[in-house]
This record gives C-alpha cells, sequence and structure tokens, in this order.
C-alpha cells in the first residue's frame, strides 16, 4: 500500500471519527455532564482527539514527498 493512500484513508477516519466527536458533544447526555463538571465525557475526547491525530497524520502522509 502506498504512503498517499494510507494518508488519505487516515483523512477519511479522522473526519468520520471528528464527525462523530461533534455529534456526541451535542448531545443532551453530554451538555449535561460538560456543564456540571466543565469536561465532554472520555468518549467524547476519545473520538475528536483520535480524529485530530488522524487527520495531521494523513495529510502529513498524503502531501508528503515521495
Amino acid at each position: 500500500m502506498s504512503t498517499k493512500l494510507l494518508g488519505i484513508i487516515l483523512l477519511v477516519v479522522g473526519v468520520i471519527l471528528l464527525v462523530f466527536g461533534w455529534n456526541s458533544s451535542q448531545s443532551l447526555g453530554d451538555q449535561v455532564t460538560e456543564t456540571i463538571t466543565g469536561r465532554f465525557t472520555d468518549e467524547t475526547m476519545w473520538f475528536i482527539i483520535g480524529g485530530a491525530v488522524a487527520v495531521v497524520v494523513g495529510a502529513f502522509l498524503a502531501l508528503g514527498k515521495k
């Protein structure tokens, strides 16, 4: 598998994870948790962090030379 293809796949997966994280953060349960504790649930944070990392690594691989 080429590096560019792997980068594109990571970009797509990262965007999907970010969308899941965004939708999760807008749910009623997460809004209540965020209001009370000041932070989102662990599941929501993992979606957002994982998505951001996948997008950055995917962009690096997809746009890198070679």
